[in-house]
Protein backbone atom coordinates (compact mmCIF):
# COMPACT_ATOMS: atom_id res chain seq x y z
CA UNK A 1 0.00 0.00 0.00
CA UNK A 2 1.52 3.45 -0.99
CA UNK A 3 1.32 6.07 1.66
CA UNK A 4 1.18 9.86 0.30
CA UNK A 5 3.12 12.56 1.96
CA UNK A 6 -0.34 14.74 2.64
CA UNK A 7 -1.12 11.54 4.53
CA UNK A 8 1.85 11.78 6.42
CA UNK A 9 1.37 15.33 7.34
CA UNK A 10 -2.22 14.57 7.90
CA UNK A 11 -1.40 11.78 10.82
CA UNK A 12 1.08 14.33 11.94
CA UNK A 13 -1.38 17.20 12.47
CA UNK A 14 -3.81 14.30 14.21
CA UNK A 15 -0.91 13.57 16.99
CA UNK A 16 -0.42 17.59 17.10
CA UNK A 17 3.76 17.32 15.94
CA UNK A 18 5.50 19.24 13.77
CA UNK A 19 8.12 17.20 11.27
CA UNK A 20 10.18 17.95 9.10
CA UNK A 21 10.54 17.18 5.21
CA UNK A 22 13.00 14.54 5.72
CA UNK A 23 11.47 12.95 8.49
CA UNK A 24 8.09 12.42 6.53
CA UNK A 25 9.87 10.37 3.84
CA UNK A 26 11.16 8.34 6.63
CA UNK A 27 7.43 8.31 8.06
CA UNK A 28 6.51 7.31 4.78
CA UNK A 29 8.51 4.58 4.55
CA UNK A 30 8.50 3.35 7.84
CA UNK A 31 4.38 3.27 7.41
CA UNK A 32 4.57 1.18 4.19
CA UNK A 33 6.48 -1.18 6.12
CA UNK A 34 4.05 -1.92 8.68
CA UNK A 35 1.06 -1.86 6.48
CA UNK A 36 2.99 -4.25 4.79
CA UNK A 37 3.43 -6.62 7.85
CA UNK A 38 -0.37 -5.66 8.67
CA UNK A 39 -1.41 -7.09 5.53
CA UNK A 40 0.67 -10.37 6.16
CA UNK A 41 -0.50 -11.14 9.13
CA UNK A 42 -4.48 -10.11 7.94
CA UNK A 43 -3.55 -12.82 4.91
CA UNK A 44 -2.59 -15.76 7.65
CA UNK A 45 -5.53 -14.67 9.73
CA UNK A 46 -8.12 -15.33 6.91
CA UNK A 47 -6.04 -18.63 5.75
CA UNK A 48 -6.40 -20.20 8.74
CA UNK A 49 -9.50 -18.60 10.10
CA UNK A 50 -9.89 -16.01 13.11
CA UNK A 51 -9.89 -18.16 16.44
CA UNK A 52 -13.08 -18.43 17.90
CA UNK A 53 -14.04 -18.88 21.51
CA UNK A 54 -16.68 -20.99 23.29
CA UNK A 55 -19.84 -19.29 24.81
CA UNK A 56 -19.32 -16.18 26.10
CA UNK A 57 -19.69 -16.05 30.53
CA UNK A 58 -18.71 -13.74 33.24
CA UNK A 59 -15.39 -14.68 34.43
CA UNK A 60 -15.96 -12.29 37.54
CA UNK A 61 -16.05 -13.59 41.24
CA UNK A 62 -19.84 -13.51 42.98
CA UNK A 63 -19.62 -10.00 44.73
CA UNK A 64 -20.02 -12.42 48.57
CA UNK A 65 -18.02 -11.87 51.80
CA UNK A 66 -15.28 -13.74 51.60
CA UNK A 67 -14.56 -13.61 55.29
CA UNK A 68 -15.97 -12.36 58.36
CA UNK A 69 -16.37 -8.77 58.45
CA UNK A 70 -13.98 -7.51 60.84
CA UNK A 71 -11.20 -10.21 60.74
CA UNK A 72 -8.13 -8.70 59.74
CA UNK A 73 -9.64 -4.94 61.39
CA UNK A 74 -6.91 -5.09 64.52
CA UNK A 75 -3.89 -6.23 62.33
CA UNK A 76 -4.34 -2.96 60.07
CA UNK A 77 -4.82 -0.93 62.42
CA UNK A 78 -1.61 -2.04 64.01
CA UNK A 79 0.44 -1.31 60.87
CA UNK A 80 -1.26 2.54 60.72
CA UNK A 81 1.44 5.33 61.83
CA UNK A 82 -1.80 6.79 63.78
CA UNK A 83 -5.15 5.72 65.00
CA UNK A 84 -8.46 6.97 66.68
CA UNK A 85 -10.53 3.93 67.61
CA UNK A 86 -11.03 1.80 64.93
CA UNK A 87 -10.17 4.19 62.34
CA UNK A 88 -6.64 5.20 60.80
CA UNK A 89 -5.80 8.69 61.79
CA UNK A 90 -4.45 10.89 58.61
CA UNK A 91 -3.25 14.48 58.21
CA UNK A 92 -5.88 17.32 57.06
CA UNK A 93 -5.29 18.28 53.60
CA UNK A 94 -7.54 20.87 52.99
Amino acid sequence: MAIELKDVEHLAGLARIAISNEEKKILQHDLEEILAYVSQVTKVTAEFGAPTVGELHNVMREDTEPHAGGMFTEDILNQAPAREGNRISVKKIL
